[in-house]
């Protein structure tokens, strides 16, 4: 079974509801790119009147753990994954629709491959990039993942 972006916001439904109620939904999803929007609500929203940050990092997350789940799928292998680190930066006030984009999808291959051949632990940092509707990026965040083989 692939993973499709109508796939994983059913998933944000019934497993991150937080998620779904924020407005964050997966629009596309392939090898080498993953794209979630997010529109700045009332439920989203910081005292600032701008997209809280928590809700920009729930998003980028999903950019880069979709791209990785699928290629584990996909490598019929049962490996674990987990965000060992994570930081920020924000550039702008985030509001309107905002449009999150990881298309370093090609850093996860060599990853998988390396964590099956040699049975130890694998790291990827992957970044996502968060920009309004005029196309100003307004954040960037970067995911630490760790993958292990399960025995």
């Amino acid at each position: 079974m692939t993973i499709s972006p109508s796939k994983l916001n059913t998933f944000l439904l019934f497993k991150l509801p937080a998620a779904y109620f924020c407005g964050i939904r997966a629009k596309y999803l392939d090898d080498k790119k993953c794209i979630v929007k997010v529109k700045h609500r009332w439920i989203n929203q910081n005292p600032f009147n701008s997209m809280f940050w928590a809700v920009q990092g729930m998003a980028a997350e999903l950019t880069t753990g979709a791209m990785l789940t699928s290629k584990i799928k996909k490598s019929g292998k049962n490996i674990s994954m987990l965000v060992a680190n994570n930081n920020a930066n924000f550039t702008k006030k985030a509001t309107g629709i905002i449009t999150f984009v990881c298309d370093e999808g090609h850093l996860i291959d060599k990853a998988i491959q390396n964590a099956i051949t040699t049975g130890e632990g694998q790291t990827i940092w992957m970044n996502s990039k968060g920009t309004n509707e005029e196309g100003i990026q307004v954040s960037s965040f970067n995911f630490e993942w760790t993958i292990k083989v399960k025995q």
